[in-house]
């Protein structure tokens, strides 16, 4: 079974120290894609932006810097509130985005609750995948039968 934990909420582009706008976005995690978070924002076009970075990035994020080239998140303050800043990079452009940290924060949270971090391998199934490809089937015990006996066999004499 697939768990979806997801978060609607306002983060702010900020366009220059005194100058933000609302974006409304949604905070998208997936148990079938344990490793990564999702993030679309929804700015009014028929074609939302989304962005998938990885999800412990973002869970160090609340705490410190963190990441390097096209992802960087980092905490602060802003008007005696906390905040999550990112930094986004693509050849598309750059953006500078603002959230809440207590909303992230919590969505975070449950995502943590969904999927623990460490277990996030489990839920990809790969050993059971693995077992299945190697698991012999009855025709790789004919291919494994020596169809030309050796001269060494005393069926031949």
């Amino acid at each position: 079974m697939h768990i979806v934990v997801e978060r609607e909420l306002e983060i702010d582009l900020v366009l220059s120290p005194e100058r933000s706008i609302p974006v409304p976005a949604r905070l998208t995690y997936r148990s079938d894609d344990p490793y990564a978070v999702h993030i679309t924002f929804h700015i009014g076009s028929a074609h939302p932006v989304g962005w998938t970075f990885a999800r412990e990035l973002l869970v160090e994020g609340v705490f410190r810097p963190c990441g390097h080239g096209d992802v960087r998140v980092w905490p602060t303050k802003v008007a005696g509130r906390g905040v999550v800043l990112m930094a986004l990079s693509s050849p598309d452009g750059d953006a500078l985005l603002q959230a809440a940290t207590a909303q992230v924060s919590a969505w975070l949270e449950r995502t943590l609750q969904a999927v623990p971090p460490g277990f996030e391998a489990d839920r990809l199934g790969i050993d059971e995948g693995l077992a299945e490809l190697l698991a012999p089937t009855p025709a790789d015990d004919l291919w494994l039968r020596d169809p030309w006996p050796s001269d060494e066999s005393k069926d031949g004499e």
